[in-house]
């Protein structure tokens, strides 16, 4: 009896272990950003592959500090901007090389895979490929003001009207608009540390102006609806949102140039579903897969052909914010290499703190 007993529970435990492996297999754990896995979309991925999707909503510093307090566990796909992944890849080895031979190429913006596969190269291995981009620029009432570039958000009639992120973002953009070249400089620690200390002078003097430092859309977007503020330094899609309310408020592609950004797909190191998570990037590459993703987001796609099924409204916003000066004027961001966000973050503590 004893022994039939030890068979049995050993039988038992092999089948529990069996079925959550089973389970594992049939879940993909996706840490991204809010609207990029709309309800329908969600639901047809389940359908088509059998596969549940579950959703963690992150943003770029909150994925970092989430991956490296696992070692890269917990997530079989995360969507970090493709600027911060070879530099949290490199200090914490938090994620694992893409196999590129899993990834449908064809359904990429070419020009958009290779520059992505070029930023988040590391010791020869790619670590991502794009999804989803967009620009942080300038969303301004033209009725009550003129704002064209980042320096204006500054100006003594706009005292207590205007909003900005305390982020490394606002650092950059201001760098720019003082005619300096910030990714010029990210592989000398001394020359960025003087540059970025400068700029952090700059937004302390600024500070007055500031009617909040917003660190949700919805406080910011409330800010521009109610006249609170006049300007601010903000996401393309959220000024577009804004436009379609109110007809004044428009988003402005500042002199200095819109900072560029996109957001990508990587393989968390120690993620279970590797199959699940090139099911869920192919699937989401399909241009009316795509288009749906985009037009929820508010943004634009690195799908090929999603933008022949893109919002016309949305196109025509595009259009108007961007004519092609602006568009060329685009400052993309380049990989940030390790270290540098810590010495971004002591001049963000300093000005926070400044009276």
């Amino acid at each position: 009896m004893k022994l039939k007993s030890v068979v049995l529970t050993a039988a038992l435990l092999a089948a529990g272990l069996n079925s959550a492996a089973f389970a594992d297999d049939k879940v993909l754990r996706l840490l991204t950003w809010s609207d990029y896995v709309p309800a329908d979309v969600k639901a047809q991925f389940e359908k088509e592959t059998g596969y549940k999707v579950e959703v963690t909503l992150s943003n770029n510093e909150e994925m970092i500090s989430k991956l490296r307090a696992t070692g890269g566990a917990g997530f079989d796909l995360a969507q970090p901007s493709q600027d911060r992944i070879t530099g949290p890849q490199q200090e914490h080895g938090i994620y694992k090389p893409m196999d590129l031979s899993k990834i449908k190429s064809d359904l990429f913006i070419p020009s958009m895979l290779t520059a992505t596969r070029i930023n988040t190269t590391l010791a020869g291995k790619v670590y991502g490929v794009p999804h989803i981009w967009g620009t942080d620029g300038l969303v301004v009432n033209t009725k009550t003001s003129k704002i064209a570039d980042y320096p204006d958000l500054c100006k003594a009639e706009y005292k207590g009207k205007t909003s900005m992120r305390l982020k490394r973002p606002t650092l950059l953009a201001f760098a720019f608009a003082a005619g300096k070249n910030p990714f010029a400089l990210y592989g000398d620690a001394k020359a960025y540390t003087a540059l970025m200390e400068e700029t952090g002078k700059t937004l302390t003097d600024c500070k007055a102006n500031v009617r909040f430092f917003w660190d949700n859309k919805d406080q910011l977007l409330n800010g521009m609806r109610t006249g609170e503020l006049v300007g601010a330094m903000m996401w393309d899609t959220g000024g577009w949102k804004l436009n379609t309310e109110n007809a004044d408020i428009k988003f402005v592609a500042p002199k200095a140039g819109a900072l560029g950004w996109v957001d990508a797909f990587a393989l968390p190191a120690k993620g279970k579903n590797d199959e699940a998570a090139y099911a869920w990037i192919n699937f989401n590459m399909k241009p009316e897969i795509a288009a749906k993703v985009a037009s929820s987001a508010g943004n634009f796609t690195a799908s090929k052909g999603a933008d022949q099924l893109m919002d016309a409204k949305l196109k025509a916003q595009f259009g108007a914010s961007f004519p092609e000066a602006a568009l060329n004027n685009i400052k993309w961001y380049p990989a940030v290499p390790a270290g540098l966000e810590e010495i971004e973050g002591r001049v963000l503590d300093r000005i926070k703190a400044a009276n």
